[in-house]
């Protein structure tokens, strides 16, 4: 149990991510100092303090929510769950003009209904400031200001306190998107999968409201991917030490003089480009990112990394085969040299871009399943259609 809020003490913090993303987002713990990672499903934990827990709030661009573990027992049957829970001194995490909610899930057949746990749980929390304070606490379920979140595996319940409230993606940047946007996180997890080199020229042809080339940036320059993030659950909490936030938040790189590579967008849509401008204005490195209003096949350069995320074909109604089939004849006859990844759901459209793929990454974009696929393009390139 970890029911003290000791600054020093280890915390277990599991960080919760995307299908598909969990090697790069270890890889990215690993780059920040966090030794030995242990990759789940959709997550991976580590242990550390509570100043690791702001840190990594800060800095991981990877995860969409950051939980410290509370407790962590088995269950012989299903009414042992109120009554453990009732043990924990919930009185000592946040106060009780805060709002909360308990959100989970549950895998078990101790339980015949999967939200009967989370009841469960929000009824202890409730009735331990009640029997302490004679009143409760108010349940908030769309924007609680302290989020608990369980998770029972058959036998197994682990109670954590998602330390991050909403998901990490909402950065803080964005003022407007596309009609298709692709998720920051994801957008993070598809940059680092890619093995750009960061000196390349980045180009994204498709770029919407243009959160590919914010989250390039962001790895590219080192500029913390949450720097203009202002909610976190964890200020909420008995134990919020504003002095170390403040001191980490300090320490963060936040400006630079200029990129250490181009980073180029395009769009046919007039509208979308403002909006991506309107993205850009506010972060450090905006101004050094050239966005034009252009369908992809008016541009031409060579020895480019090209990460993009095409239309699919699901909201905006396009014909996938005839617009990926132009995208794989422009690779081949206008970006020589370059390196080219497409993330799509469409099967149709990638098997019609003509270019036998190097590399299949099988990962989602929000709820669709996708497919992640590098093309290399050589001078002169003929490859063999897939």
């Amino acid at each position: 149990m970890m029911e003290g809020l000791n600054d020093n003490q280890t915390l277990k913090i599991t960080l919760k991510t995307f299908f598909g993303l969990e090697g790069v987002l270890s890889e990215e713990l690993i780059e920040l100092g966090y030794n030995n990672p242990v990759m789940l499903n959709r997550a991976v934990q580590i242990q550390g303090t509570w100043k690791d827990v702001y840190r990594l709030n800060l800095h991981v661009s990877c995860a969409i929510a950051i939980l410290v573990e509370v407790t962590s027992f088995k269950l012989k049957h299903a009414d042992e769950l109120y009554a453990k829970c009732m043990k924990i001194d919930w009185t000592k995490w946040f106060d009780i003009s805060k709002t909360f909610a308990v959100k989970g899930a549950v895998f078990s057949n101790l339980f015949s209904h999967s939200q009967l746990p989370l009841l469960k749980l929000k009824d202890a929390i409730a009735d331990t400031f009640r029997n302490k304070f004679g009143e409760r606490p108010n349940v908030q379920t769309k924007t609680p200001q302290v989020m608990f979140d369980l998770y029972i595996n058959q036998d197994v319940v682990t109670v954590s306190l998602n330390t991050s409230g909403t998901p990490l993606f909402q950065r803080g940047y964005r003022t407007s998107t596309g009609e298709a946007p692709i998720n920051e996180v994801v957008a993070a997890g598809l940059i680092r999968m890619s093995g750009w080199d960061k000196k390349q020229p980045f180009l994204d042809p498709f770029c919407g409201s243009g959160t590919l080339l914010i989250e390039a940036a962001f790895y590219a320059t080192g500029i913390p991917s949450n720097i203009e993030r202002q909610h976190f659950a964890f200020k909420n909490f008995k134990n919020f030490d504003a002095g170390l936030w403040e001191e980490l938040q300090e320490a963060a790189k936040k400006r630079i003089v200029a990129l250490p590579c181009e980073i180029l967008g395009s769009d046919i849509n007039a509208e979308v480009i403002t909006k991506a401008r309107r993205n850009l204005r506010a972060l450090p490195f905006g101004r050094f990112i050239e966005t034009k209003i252009a369908s992809y096949d008016e541009l031409s350069k060579e020895g480019v990394f090209i990460i993009t995320n095409p239309p699919y074909g699901e909201r905006l109604k396009v014909d996938v085969s005839e617009l990926y089939e132009g995208v794989g004849s422009w690779l081949k006859h206008a970006m020589s040299t370059s390196t080219c990844w497409i993330i799509s759901s469409s099967e149709e459209g990638l098997k019609s871009v003509g270019l036998k793929p190097d590399k299949k990454i099988r990962l989602y974009n929000g709820e669709l399943e996708c497919s992640f696929r590098k093309y290399s393009v050589y001078a002169g390139s003929k490859k063999i259609k897939e």
